[in-house]
């Protein structure tokens, strides 16, 4: 992975934000948040001369305080579109899935504790609280709780539903919504990566005559949201074979998150989960249209520029891109796999052993090929100097450093 390109750094806020949230609008708001969360934006246009690069709009409509789809109440995570109240969820997590998942990692975090020495945890994005509240039951019944649970989340209404779900471990976890000058602990992320803000570029024309684009948000004549690019300099990675018009995504801010970790993190090992690519997959030339999408009641669109603040919207992870960037700020890359391979070196398998149907029939979900196994990834992460000296259980086979 020996490559000297450079991220621009960014403040902890700005770096953090793809992991963080806003605080929540009053239920009572619900209604009128699409309106107003499209005011913001037509606001944030003109200040910005009529054009809008997209990863300015993405941040809007995902974390503007109140207004955004990461900041106000609406359910998120669930297994299904309606709810018996009437409002369903938009998409599900694997710690959703089944709880085989967290109690998994579980086992990789309590290794990773003990090899770095380092005695807190700490879950950028927790969601519901699912992932939290399995990885703290797994790591009490093995009697090896951490001293401290901290989430860096700040969204209020997530915040007390988390807070509901990890009633019984609350003299241990904590809410903060910056980071401290000096972080040690074990660091977990799972899809926090890919609600980053991303840049979009596109090329136009052939590779020898072609001209590459920002993509940014404009408004029509008639007042309507559009798509309207600009020439730029920037450029993906790698260069991009073919004759063909493509479009695809850079990911300045996700990078940018792991070098404000690397500043203030002096000791432990980072699990990022999230789908995603390496480089050479990632700007493949068959892959043109880029990997944005939108999340709602479990259907997905590629449209970011309807329904405002009612749908997520995420872009895969160039695992390559976020690797490169921990190496360039001085931290080891201590694995990368496929999910699938990850949780079987962990010990899936024995974890599941008395597991009930249900979540004997989950297992397939997490680890299957065609299901979330090969598409979702695990990076590791540590300060060079807890990096030495032990090998994470979900990289001692099938570990995939050398493809990055």
């Amino acid at each position: 992975m020996d490559d000297n390109r450079r991220v621009e750094k960014t403040t902890v806020e700005a770096a953090a934000a793809g992991a963080c949230r806003a605080p929540a609008a009053p239920a009572g708001e619900a209604a009128s948040l699409p309106t107003a969360l499209r005011q913001r934006v037509d606001e944030a246009i003109a200040a910005a001369g009529g054009w809008l690069p997209f990863d300015r709009f993405m941040a809007l409509v995902l974390y503007a305080p109140g207004l955004g789809y990461y900041a106000h109440g609406s359910p998120k995570f669930g297994h299904l579109p309606e709810g018996v109240d009437g409002q369903g969820s938009d998409f599900v997590t694997a710690p959703e899935l089944s709880p085989l998942f967290g109690h998994t990692l579980a086992r990789q975090v309590a290794q990773a504790l003990e090899a770095t020495g380092t005695h807190e945890i700490w879950e950028f994005g927790a969601g519901s609280g699912a992932l939290a509240l399995q990885v703290l039951d797994a790591l009490a019944a093995a009697g090896r709780p951490p001293v401290r649970y901290t989430i860096v989340d700040l969204s209020g209404s997530l915040r007390e539903r988390q807070r509901s779900t990890l009633a019984r471990h609350a003299e241990r976890v904590r809410w903060v919504d910056q980071l401290p000058d000096l972080l040690e602990g074990v660091i977990l992320g799972n899809e926090v990566l890919d609600a980053m803000p991303v840049q979009l570029l596109q090329r136009i024309g052939g590779q020898a005559d072609g001209v590459w684009h920002e993509r940014g948000v404009a408004l029509t004549a008639d007042g309507a949201l559009a798509w309207a690019d600009r020439p730029s300099p920037l450029r993906p990675p790698l260069e991009i074979e073919g004759p063909h018009d493509y479009l695809t995504e850079i990911h300045p801010q996700a990078e940018a998150f792991v070098r404000t970790l690397a500043e203030r993190w002096a000791r432990g090992a980072a699990f990022f989960i999230d789908y995603g690519f390496p480089e050479a997959e990632y700007y493949h030339p068959q892959r043109h249209m880029g990997t944005l999408i939108c999340h709602r009641a479990h259907r997905s669109d590629d449209n970011p520029l309807v329904d405002l603040g009612l749908k997520d919207i995420t872009a895969h992870v160039n695992f390559t891109g976020v690797a490169l960037a921990a190496q360039d700020a001085g931290l080891a890359v201590l694995g990368y796999t496929s999910q699938g391979r990850f949780l079987i070196n962990a010990g899936l398998l024995d974890v599941a052993r008395d597991a009930g149907p249900r979540d004997q029939a989950m297992l397939g979900k997490l680890v299957n090929e065609h299901e979330m196994g090969e598409l979702f990834k695990v990076l590791a992460l540590a300060p060079v100097a807890s990096s030495e000296g032990w090998v994470p259980l979900g990289f001692t086979a099938g570990d995939r450093t050398h493809r990055l």
